[in-house]
């Protein structure tokens, strides 16, 4: 199932948490990485084998995003889109926080959207294509203060629906993980204490998600065997949407 060789796999936010775990995932299964992060991956890209390679992009950037997928596209081809990158920005509906609420959107929803599009052409070439997107639980049902991120991150979703209609004839999937909380670094900091310890028991599998798990999400909706799996949302979330 988890056989890449010989495909490249792009992910952005590659110098995160989930995005570091993803990296290592695809690289084990014999995938090409390029490595988008705003911030420099190299490092990581050198520790999981000198076929990767680490690119610089500013998400929020049109004309960035069009020029490094044309770089990486002619560079290394494109077969797996991994949407991962993300701004987690939470306040609530009430306050007019204009810029945070654009700056999410231009991050959550308008960079995978600008991205996807500019790495089509190549996807086509695939003949395999996948686009897996990193939505979030958020995006599914109604959380407290989730104003912008959880409106970004459904629309996310619908966007990935639209692009599983429209592309599929063209042998490309598009799906949608929506993970709960995962234990990265920076949303333990978000989620400790108290609030963390609500926000377990509320989960029936009572704690949050892995990166690692997303990862091998991803892993399955990129390989042959998912490529049946078009324009679903794969709830990550413990089962706390069901309740």
């Amino acid at each position: 199932m988890s056989d890449l060789t010989g495909l490249t796999a792009l992910i952005t936010g590659a110098a995160g948490g989930i995005g570091t775990a993803l990296a290592e995932g695809f690289a084990k299964a014999g995938a090409r990485l390029a490595l988008v992060d705003i911030n420099d991956a190299s490092d990581l890209a050198h520790r999981l084998g000198k076929d990767h390679r680490a690119y610089v992009c500013d998400l929020s950037d049109p004309k960035a995003i069009g020029n490094s997928a044309a770089q990486i596209g002619e560079e290394m081809g494109i077969d797996i889109l991994i949407n991962n990158a993300g701004l987690g920005i939470v306040f609530p509906a009430e306050e007019d926080r204009i810029e945070d609420w654009d700056r999410t959107m231009a991050i959550n929803l308008r960079a995978p959207w600008l991205l996807s599009g500019a790495a089509l052409p190549h996807l086509k070439a695939s003949g395999r294509g996948r686009i897996v997107n990193i939505s979030s639980q958020a995006g599914v049902i109604a959380i407290a203060e989730h104003a912008a991120y959880g409106a970004s991150k459904a629309a996310l979703i619908n966007l990935t629906k639209v692009m599983a209609v429209e592309w599929a004839k063209h042998g490309i999937t598009s799906n949608a993980i929506a993970p709960t909380v995962v234990e990265t670094p920076m949303a333990l900091v978000g989620w400790s204490g108290e609030k963390g310890e609500r926000a377990k028991a509320e989960i029936p599998v009572g704690r949050f998600a892995k990166p690692s798990e997303i990862a091998a999400a991803a892993l399955y909706l990129a390989s042959e065997d998912a490529g049946i799996i078009n324009g679903a949302t794969l709830m990550a979330d413990g089962g706390y949407s069901i309740r």
